[in-house]
């Protein structure tokens, strides 16, 4: 594992959700060897076991605040469980994070990019708003991840 880690969350199934698979694969193969680039739909084992070991984690994924779509947070600055859950079905990042502290297994630093989605249905396109978010986004990782070493002086 490399001393970052940029771990794109998402669905290609449900439009917009895809927007940190797209970050990822934008930034896959153009960043320092130091950055290790991972796709993940979710799953919070593998979500620890990418930032483990990790000096710095950036977790790229879709949100829905009410924001118009395609604004970035970044840091994302809102809750990462949704009030209301499903069931057991719906684990994804703060369990991820939860279980990671329990476990002693978080990076040194983590930080949460949330793409506003405006579209989720399955089977939709990612929309347009998102689509330049993604692209900025990735761009904005790539620049800061090209010019900064983790634990070192941020420039």
């Amino acid at each position: 594992m490399g001393e970052s880690v940029v771990i794109g969350l998402g669905s290609d199934l449900r439009g917009d959700d895809a927007a940190g698979l797209e970050v990822a694969r934008l930034l896959r193969g153009t960043l320092p060897p130091s950055v290790a680039v991972v796709e993940n739909s979710g799953d919070p084992a593998a979500l620890i076991e990418a930032w483990s070991g990790a000096a710095l984690a950036i977790v790229v994924d879709a949100v829905s605040s009410g924001a118009p779509p395609g604004t970035v947070h970044m840091p994302l600055q809102m809750p990462l469980r949704p009030p209301v859950r499903a069931g057991s079905h719906s684990l994804g990042l703060a369990d991820a994070v939860e279980l990671g502290r329990a476990l002693g297994r978080l990076p040194d630093e983590l930080v949460v990019a949330g793409i506003e989605g405006g579209d989720f249905t399955p089977g939709a396109p990612m929309t347009a708003p998102v689509l330049a978010a993604v692209r900025r986004t990735a761009d904005e990782l790539r620049e800061r991840l090209s010019r900064e070493r983790p634990g070192g002086p941020r420039t």
